[in-house]
Order: structure tokens, then sequence, then C-alpha cells
């Protein structure tokens, strides 16, 4: 291993002694100072996850998510110098992390919280127009065939526990009565502007976006959506995507 790479361990892993060959300019300890840089690298990566999850923070409580986000840190360095993007995997490490697992809706709720910051920063792109999809549609013979191109930033969630309607909560809002955490919701994470949306699906629309988002053309990914769920509605879904904008080309 090389020094910059048990640098960089010893840097994570409170355990690690300080890295041999270190020098101080004033002639300080370098032990000394290395733990404390160790120690503010540490809690600007929990700080970071922090921004990025504050409603599951807020499940937790600030003691344990700081905790378990040190656990994480150690686990799960960063692999880019852009910390937006750092937690990635932090929604599989709670799913497997056994302090959590009385509450099973954490990982979800994580995965909600990191697509909806993925998506703020995603990519710009120019909505197709009404008349544009409308042209696309006229021909029957064609419209199967249509390649539909959703924008970077949507993102289709499915959990089996109601972690939209708990975010949702955490929002500012209105509390919502007898909010019954077992029931299964689909989302769809997409920005429309500046403003990142969250917003429950219809049964079957889920499946209907995830197969465009694959490459499959639009007769294709409508005949996947109503095999899952006869009553699937097509127009109503592609309504839907016109109106938030998340369509960004056809062909």
């Amino acid at each position: 291993m090389s020094n910059q790479e048990n640098f960089a361990a010893a840097l994570l892993d409170p355990l690690l002694p300080c890295p041999e060959g270190l020098k101080t300019w004033n002639g300080s300890d370098p032990a000394r100072r290395f733990a404390v840089y160790r120690n503010n690298v540490a809690s600007s990566l929990i700080d970071a996850l922090a921004d990025t999850y504050p409603v599951l923070q807020a499940l937790l409580g600030e003691e344990f998510f700081r905790a378990m986000a040190h656990v994480f840190v150690q686990t799960a360095p960063p692999d880019s110098p852009i910390l937006a993007h750092y937690g990635a995997g932090l929604a599989d490490f709670v799913a497997g992390f056994a302090p959590a697992q009385s509450l099973p809706y954490l990982a979800g709720m994580a995965a909600l919280e990191y697509a909806r910051v993925q998506a703020y920063h995603a990519g710009d792109a120019e909505p197709v127009s009404q008349p544009a999809l409308s042209r696309a549609m006229s021909a029957p013979e064609r419209m199967a065939q249509l390649s539909v191109e959703l924008h970077s930033s949507a993102a289709v969630l499915r959990s089996d526990w109601a972690v939209l309607s708990l975010w949702a909560e955490h929002q500012g809002g209105p509390a919502i009565d007898r909010l019954n955490l077992r029931a299964p919701e689909d989302m769809l994470v997409l920005r429309s502007g500046l403003e990142v949306q969250v917003l429950l699906l219809a049964p079957g629309v889920a499946d209907f976006v995830l197969a465009l988002q694959q490459g499959l053309p639009l007769g294709q990914a409508a005949d996947r959506a109503t095999q899952q769920h006869p009553g699937f509605d097509l127009s109503a879904s592609l309504a839907l995507l016109l109106r938030l904008g998340a369509i960004t080309a056809l062909a």
C-alpha cells in the first residue's frame, strides 16, 4: 500500500495509527495534529450526510444518526470531491445496519432523500411541447414504436412502506391522520425548473416509466404496465409526464 493510501485509510479509521513520516512545520506532535485533522474530516462528511438526509436524521434522532453516519463514513469514503454526491450507498447501508432494523422503512427514506438531491443537480433539458407530442402520436401505426426520452432527473422509487407520506409529514405541512406505514407507495422524483417534485404514482405508472427509461418503445412500455395493472391509463400517464415537463425527446 502506498503512503497516500496509508494516509487515506488512517484518515477514516480512528483505530489505525498516525501514518509514519508526517512532520509539522512548528515541531508539534504529528499524531495530535493528525487526530484533529481526522476528526474534522469525519465531521465534515457526517455534516454532508445530515444535509442530504434531514428526514432520516429526524426519524433516528441526531445522536443516533451521527453515530450511524460515522460508521458509514469509515466503510464508504467519498469517491468524488463533490459532497452533494456523497452518500449514494447509504440506503443499502441502512438496510443492513442492525441497530436500525426495527424501522424497516428507513432505507426507503434514504433512497428518496438521495434521489431528491441528485434530481436537483441533474442537467437541464427542454421539455417536449403538447403539439409536438400530439403530432408524434397522430399516426396510430407509428405511435406504438415511439421512443420517449425522459428528463435526466427522473427517478422511480418503489417501497413496501408509505415512505412518501412519511416524508411529506416532515415538510412542515399538516400531519396525516392515521398514517398507515405498511401501505406500499410508488414515487416519481423529478425536477421541474428549479423545483424538485416527489409525486405518488397511480398503479402501473411506475412500471410504465421504468420501461421507458429502459429504452422500450411506447407500445411495449404500455403493454408491460397493463400486464402488471390492467387498469393502467396510458393517456393519463402521458398527460402527467407532459405536465411535469418530464418528456424531453421523441423519436
